[in-house]
């Protein structure tokens, strides 16, 4: 037996009114699982937020009615549902909030999320104003992986040259010869986007210093990551980079803290 049922026994054909309520100020998501669950337990949802909305502490994100053992259950149900979708929404609307655009915020670390997590995680993102793909449209990723199968960059370009619609993105890490060098030979070898994977901002002031000099740089995109964190933001913001990939720091976020409360119960 549900341990629930027994301490419920006496007052099951009561109408309880609960929220759920923020603790802290951030940006909701996961809102619109959250009610849908909530409508499969029976409940009568009387007021939810949208994803996307700006919650303040003591804000009630979702208001729903039924009877005792259906809110017991909701509390789980709807605090797991927003509390870790809506901290990394959060997260992701500040980073995007400091560049102010620019560059433009991706977080592909969902990626790497398991298979159960990665669609909230991916919609969170999204939620917070980041993107959670480098580009939005078709797109060959050329990673090191890639690279080293297929013999090196320029080999690698020349094995999706064929895919006219799609953009190419190669990353570079200094494996195969200086970063510079690198990104040169990606880029004189049909790269859309050279993805500069170092966490080093000196190696994107180099890059770009030689693509300019070669005439090369308003021929690509150059996305920039590796451990960045938000105390990096201003140093990044003054470089000519393009597209910035935050990861640990957006999919790790700290769940935005919620509580359930109980406002109103009534005899059926």
């Amino acid at each position: 037996m549900d341990i629930r049922e027994e301490i419920l026994r006496n007052v099951q054909s009561r109408q309880v009114t609960a929220s759920i309520i923020a603790e802290e100020d951030g940006i909701i998501a996961g809102a619109a699982s959250a009610k849908r669950e909530a409508q499969k337990l029976g409940l009568t949802v009387l007021d939810v937020m949208t994803d996307g909305s700006h919650v303040k502490r003591g804000d009630g994100v979702i208001t729903f009615r039924g009877t005792p053992k259906q809110i017991m259950l909701a509390e789980e149900v709807s605090i797991g549902l927003l509390a870790k979708a809506s901290g990394i929404a959060t997260n992701a609307y500040k980073f995007v909030k400091k560049t102010g655009g620019t560059p433009k915020v991706v977080c592909g670390a969902w990626k790497k999320m398991p298979p159960s997590l990665k669609e909230m995680i991916r919609d969170a993102v999204s939620v917070g104003g980041a993107s959670p793909r480098i580009v939005p449209e078709r797109f060959a990723y050329l990673d090191k992986n890639y690279i080293e199968v297929l013999g090196g960059i320029r080999e690698s370009l020349a094995a999706v040259a064929h895919l006219d619609d799609c953009s190419k993105v190669v990353q570079v890490k200094g494996r195969y010869g200086d970063i510079v060098s690198e990104a040169c030979e990606a880029v004189e070898s049909g790269s859309d986007i050279v993805f500069i994977d170092t966490g080093d901002p000196e190696d994107v002031r180099r890059v770009v210093e030689k693509l300019v000099r070669l005439g090369l740089r308003k021929k690509v995109k150059l996305a920039f990551g590796g451990g960045v964190n938000m105390d990096d933001i201003d140093r990044l913001k003054a470089l000519d980079i393009d597209i910035l990939d935050i990861g640990r720091p957006i999919v790790d976020a700290p769940i935005l803290d919620m509580r359930m409360e109980v406002i109103d119960v009534r005899a059926a």
